[in-house]
């Protein structure tokens, strides 16, 4: 979305919590055990190359749009390949970045490459369709279309935003302040950090960083378009996806084919509505959970929802002013904690249980298992080290593709807005600004409506009770488009296609591959 997705925290204004489908991926594969990895030991062979539409691109890019793509196998069944994009689009002498992407190839007749993005913004397409392409495609998309991960500028194999090693990382995601919330004090160590991240990020990153944005990366799915042999974008996107996506059919809605937008993101929302829309989200999806939860054996609450949600909160304050300590010398704040409720929320069917366990194992005074889900959302390692680089990337992206203001009045008034909105959680989603405000590059962008007039239909699904993308989101994209077809899926957790609603299925594949639309929102359950 290059939307905020994520709340602000009480150390710091990194995090993301939003529409990062990979992390309902990484939640499923970090439980059952399924986790892959793949370190080449020689050169791997070309075994198929990519010819190149010839497109009349401007002079200046005709050597980026000419590119032939060699593919090597790797992965297992993938093949693997990297395209040279600009690194400034409106300067492409100034110098390249690098796009990395895997495939695997159709089971059938391919009618051309559908490129599938899972979010984030900073989440890797590469390993989520090496790790779960039948969780991002079912079976009819893999028979008729080669499925294309892609990291976006910026993320995980392309050329990458990197910031702190892992014990800096470590102080900036999970080190306490002792100075009270809200507090002068408190703001100026926010500040502090955020200046010494950012720094961090432009020292290590290099010229790069200020060209990490939606609209670049947008500029980058054109030309792996072109260079696939696609004359239009077949694309899959989910939660900042859809951002991408809609920013895609913006920029060229003559060359949008066929875009399913899943956990739609509005882009006319500013990042202090997204906070506000997001944090009335997550309470909701916590009420499912206790709805459910409540009078079943495993349940750690008793009596109703609503005494539920003043036992979570009183414990979001308890650990606020008194954290947990952890056998590795963490302590276990209000952040953190957040984090933990927040991650399961995003899979119904496979996080509830495990939310059940972890505010048991909070109660009775321990950190462990809280710090596990804060730890896989983090992306870090039982050994400190960091699996990836999606929180340096998410604050590149949101610092660039939004405006800010840090001004304590502004903020403190906002604050008192979100723990109005959502009094369980609202309390520790305030203040987000601090950390973008002190960007080095802060001059985002100002968020407009996407109408891509011009461009053929745009299909948008909304899940009723998505925590991370609200349906709202949905609702007005598709009403934005000049083009958008709505498909509602009547449930819970984060986006809605492939999760076992034949109709939802059913309309996509069916506009994918045919380029049908339904006629109404087809009121999907």
């Amino acid at each position: 979305m290059t939307v905020r997705q994520r709340p602000s925290s009480s150390t710091h204004t990194g995090k993301k919590v939003t529409g990062i489908l990979a992390l309902t991926i990484a939640l499923v594969m970090t439980m059952s055990g399924c986790v892959t990895a793949f370190f080449p030991e020689t050169e791997p062979a070309v075994v198929a190359t990519s010819t190149p539409n010839d497109e009349d691109v401007a002079a200046n890019l005709k050597d980026f749009y000419s590119q032939n793509l060699s593919w090597s196998n790797c992965e297992g069944q993938f093949q693997c390949a990297t395209v040279v994009a600009p690194m400034n689009w409106d300067s492409p002498e100034s110098g390249d970045v690098e796009l990395s992407l895997i495939r695997q190839r159709a089971s059938g007749d391919a009618i051309g490459s559908l490129l599938v993005n899972p979010g984030g913004p900073g989440a890797s397409g590469y390993e989520f369709v090496r790790d779960s392409v039948d969780f991002a495609t079912d079976s009819r998309l893999q028979e008729n279309f080669d499925i294309v991960g892609f990291d976006p500028r910026g993320v995980g194999r392309s050329t990458p935003v990197t910031c702190l090693d892992e014990n800096d990382m470590d102080d900036y995601l999970y080190g306490l302040s002792t100075a009270e919330r809200g507090s002068e004090e408190w703001m100026a160590e926010l500040a502090s950090s955020a200046k010494e991240y950012g720094n961090a990020c432009a020292e290590n990153t290099g010229a790069s960083l200020e060209y990490i944005n939606t609209v670049s990366a947008a500029r980058d799915l054109d030309l792996m378009r072109a260079v696939l042999g696609d004359a239009e974008l077949y694309y899959l996107g989910y939660s900042y996806g859809t951002f991408l996506g809609a920013t895609y059919a913006e920029l060229y809605p003559e060359k949008a084919g066929r875009l399913v937008l899943d956990g739609a993101i509005d882009p006319s929302t500013s990042n202090f509505e997204v906070n506000l829309t997001q944090a009335k989200g997550f309470e909701s999806a916590l009420r499912a959970y206790l709805d459910d939860c409540i009078g079943t054996p495993e349940c750690p609450f008793k009596g109703s929802v609503d005494n539920a949600m003043t036992t979570i909160g009183d414990l979001m304050t308890s650990v606020d002013s008194s954290p947990i300590k952890n056998s590795d010398g963490r302590q276990l704040g209000a952040s953190s904690l957040l984090t933990a409720i927040i991650y399961p929320l995003y899979s119904p069917e496979s996080g509830w249980p495990l939310l059940s366990e972890m505010f048991v194992d909070v109660m009775s005074g321990s950190a462990a298992y809280a710090f596990s889900f804060a730890d896989a959302y983090n992306g870090r390692n039982e050994d400190g080290s960091y699996s990836d680089n999606s929180t340096e990337a998410f604050s590149a992206y949101n610092c660039r593709d939004y405006t800010y203001d840090d001004d304590p009045a502004r903020m403190a008034a906002e604050a008192a807005e979100l723990a109005a909105a959502a009094p369980t959680i609202g309390p520790f989603f305030g203040y987000g600004d601090i950390g973008c405000a002190n960007w080095p590059h802060p001059d985002g962008a100002e968020r407009e409506k996407i109408a891509a007039a011009g461009a053929p239909p745009i299909l948008v699904v909304g899940t009723t009770n998505d925590p991370a993308t609200p349906y709202v989101w949905a609702e007005a994209l598709a009403e934005q488009l000049e083009s958008g077809v709505l498909v509602t899926y009547e449930g819970e957790g984060h986006t809605g296609y492939n999760k076992g609603s034949e109709c939802v299925n059913s309309a996509v594949d069916d506009y994918l591959i045919s380029g049908t639309v339904p006629s109404e929102d087809p009121q999907c359950s």
